[in-house]
């Protein structure tokens, strides 16, 4: 069975719901707080892929891990961060916001950087990877602007109805991820057993700095506490269900095997953030104003 088709309506399902969430608000906070708005993406659409291509070399990951893991560092920040910004006391609001942001820019980033890879996987590893961009930015179209387009036009249309789907879609988002990683990791056991500590490490050092780096540039552009945190949380946490889709889609990649560093990066994303967030009410205000 291809995972693809279970990933699609998960993706598809979590893009309706950040279309739901959207509203002018969303991006009038652009104009309100540029400089935490230009420091989020700042970490997510430069810094993040850096930091990716670094740990793939760093770790010397065969180029399919190699693409893979630099697949999840271009893709947006999930609509779950919304949810772990709540929980951390962060600005929700430029969770939002960011969220939005990153989903309609990297349409158009993530052919540019992957392109740029797989280039760089040809001719450092001889490992010869297509990619038709054309079809990735269709794809990427269909997949995630058309659903958050349908799900803002909702929310505009049918308000009260929009806040009931909302609300059930949030309660099902996370068990349909923990599905398909569950489907995903019995289909690919053998291949995820055999790789987890070097994928296992490298997605943790991936998360780690990811988030080191957003509480670094969220304190360069001396933004406030729940900033801060807001920041960590969306460049520490992307949309791995967006990856395994552009992995194994049949008109992109068609590999299962580049979607396994995603599904460990899922894995370990959740262990890390929760970490993160039962770390928070340890701090002191005094000491919180100054942590991440």
């Amino acid at each position: 069975m291809n995972t693809v088709w279970i990933v699609l309506p998960v993706l598809i399902a979590l893009m309706f719901q950040l279309g739901i969430e959207l509203d002018r608000q969303a991006f009038a906070g652009v104009a309100r707080r540029p400089a935490a708005v230009v420091a989020g993406l700042l970490g997510q659409l430069a810094l993040l892929p850096l930091i990716a291509f670094g740990v793939g070399l760093a770790f010397r990951l065969p180029p399919v891990y190699f693409l893979g893991l630099l697949l999840v560092a271009c893709c947006p920040g999930g609509s779950s961060s919304n949810v772990f910004s709540m929980l951390a006391k962060g600005d929700v609001a430029l969770s939002v916001t960011l969220t939005a942001l990153s989903s309609l820019i990297t349409l158009f980033t993530i052919p540019l950087v992957m392109g740029f890879a797989a280039r760089f996987v040809a001719v450092h590893a001889g490992a010869a990877i297509e990619l038709p961009v054309g079809k990735l930015l269709v794809q990427n179209i269909v997949l995630l602007f058309l659903p958050m387009l349908c799900g803002a036009l909702f929310r505009h249309w049918r308000p009260r109805a929009a806040r009931r789907v909302h609300e059930l879609l949030g309660r099902v988002a996370f068990p349909a991820l923990m599905l398909l990683a569950a489907v995903f990791f019995v289909q690919y056991a053998s291949t995820i057993l055999e790789n987890l500590g070097v994928l296992g490490l490298a997605a943790g050092a991936l998360i780690l700095l990811a988030m080191a780096g957003g509480s670094l540039l969220a304190r360069l552009f001396r933004l406030r506490r729940a900033v801060r945190r807001t920041i960590v949380i969306e460049v520490g946490m992307q949309n791995a269900a967006q990856a395994i889709a552009v992995a194994t889609s049949p008109l992109i990649f068609d590999s299962g095997e580049m979607a396994v560093p995603a599904i460990v990066y899922a894995l370990v994303m959740n262990v890390v953030l929760l970490s993160y967030l039962k770390l928070l009410p340890k701090c002191t205000d005094e000491t919180a104003s100054e942590g991440a």
